[in-house]
């Protein structure tokens, strides 16, 4: 039986340096940067003050159904706009008669409790610290049901399959910083399977809470750089001190390749294979010696059937901490060897920080309008290369501009769960399905 291709037909996105496609794009390429001392409460208590935080963005707007919205929070409207955006971007959507045929798969994070509903800082005004945070959870607002619906990382993806009327597959992905990528892999296999012809896929959180921002801090997980905060976020450089917390959603709509092309959709790309490993090392590093990425990598190659010869770009997971970076190095040069010298690679968390189990669907977009556009977006504030990093061919200053055969995307999240995606130039798709491929 012929392979069923999948079609990348829409992308929608809501970042730190953009509340949609075009305008998170622009930035990406700019290398500008998302960061910020943080908004959405007083962080003096902390020892990290910034984040790369949405801005100007309406959550009443994005969700009006007045009935949903209780139910729902900040990121929840994340997801929301982003999926509209990628759903119109295709132009097409669930109907009566193809809802069983649609599925939906979604990376989601913890979810924690938004500031606004910790109801014991009535005034907001009030500094939060990492050691104060415990005082805030035992509100009386934690006993709130409304709060307690809020919190659970099913929530986005019933709002969502109810939005669009999904009653096909439908599975919320929760494995930290690779969520978003492991929901698209999950995505991939729907259609190449048979189980639908059409899904919704993507990622969306926030941990720019008291919560949140307590872990991080206390795992020295973050950049200290208050005084910085648009240059916090440097991947590869040898100063590189921590990530920036970020927050946003990337949705992307799929479909079975030749259907999409009868309808006369536009194609970004194939979604042409993934991979997924466990390091099992330790709660917060990747091994030293790339491992579990390693594998990771090697599989998603297999899976899309292309070897290291056909890659062109590589969306690295680059966070800017000094442990995963170094080890996402080693792998890469385990993986693709001399070719390291030929591929292309960025961390765009350069600009819009670390996403958490948002940043492997939005960076699925990145690479998405990479290959569509022949651009690789720029590695911001690389000023030194850290030695260890330097047999990688880094994007720095200025976008790389050519065709892109196919890209790589890399996500490596908390407690080992490992990510990698597969992206394929349209144009090479259908070259392979010429030759009967």
């Amino acid at each position: 039986m012929r392979l069923r291709r999948v079609a990348i037909t829409g992308v929608g996105l809501v970042t730190p340096v953009g509340n949609d496609v075009a305008t998170s794009w622009a930035a990406l390429q700019a290398g500008r940067s998302g960061g910020a001392p943080i908004e959405q409460f007083d962080a003096s208590g902390f020892s990290t003050r910034i984040a790369a935080e949405v801005k100007g963005f309406d959550v009443d707007a994005a969700i009006d159904d007045r009935k949903l919205r209780k139910f729902l929070s900040r990121p929840h409207g994340f997801a929301v706009a982003a999926a509209d955006e990628a759903l119109r971007d295709a132009g097409i959507a669930p109907t009566p008669a193809t809802a069983t045929r649609w599925g939906i798969a979604v990376g989601t994070g913890m979810m924690g409790v938004p500031y606004a509903d910790l109801a014991e800082v009535h005034d907001h005004s009030a500094p939060a610290g990492e050691l104060e945070v415990a005082k805030l959870v035992d509100d009386p607002s934690a006993n709130d049901p409304m709060v307690f619906c809020r919190s659970q990382s099913s929530a986005g993806l019933s709002a969502l399959a109810r939005r669009y009327g999904i009653r096909g597959y439908a599975s919320s992905v929760h494995t930290a910083c690779a969520s978003g990528g492991q929901a698209v892999g999950t995505a991939m296999k729907l259609i190449r399977r048979g189980n639908a012809d059409c899904v919704l896929t993507g990622g969306f959180d926030s941990m720019v809470n008291p919560v949140g921002l307590a872990g991080f801090c206390l795992l020295s997980a973050v950049s200290p750089d208050n005084d910085t905060p648009t240059r916090a976020s440097r991947p590869f450089d040898i100063t590189r001190n921590g990530f920036l917390l970020g927050e946003g959603a990337g949705f992307l709509v799929l479909e079975e390749w030749q259907a999409a092309k009868r309808r006369g959709a536009h194609i970004y790309a194939e979604l042409a294979g993934d991979g997924n490993s466990l390091s099992s090392y330790r709660i917060t590093d990747s091994p030293p010696d790339g491992d579990g990425p390693i594998q990771a990598m090697r599989q998603s190659l297999a899976n899309a059937g292309m070897t290291i010869d056909d890659i062109d770009y590589i969306n690295a997971h680059g966070t800017s901490t000094p442990m995963n970076d170094r080890s996402e190095s080693a792998a890469i040069l385990r993986v693709f060897g001399e070719r390291c010298a030929d591929i292309g690679v960025s961390s765009t968390k350069s600009s819009m920080g670390h996403l958490i189990a948002a940043a492997g669907a939005v960076e699925s977009v990145v690479c998405a309008l990479a290959i569509r556009d022949g651009t690789m977006p720029v590695n911001a504030n690389l000023t030194e290369v850290d030695p260890d990093c330097a047999h990688l061919n880094l994007v720095r200053d200025t976008p790389r501009h050519g065709r892109i055969r196919a890209a790589l995307s890399n996500s490596f999240g908390f407690g080992g769960s490992n990510s990698c995606v597969v992206f394929r130039h349209p144009g090479e798709t259908e070259a392979l399905i010429a030759a009967g491929g």
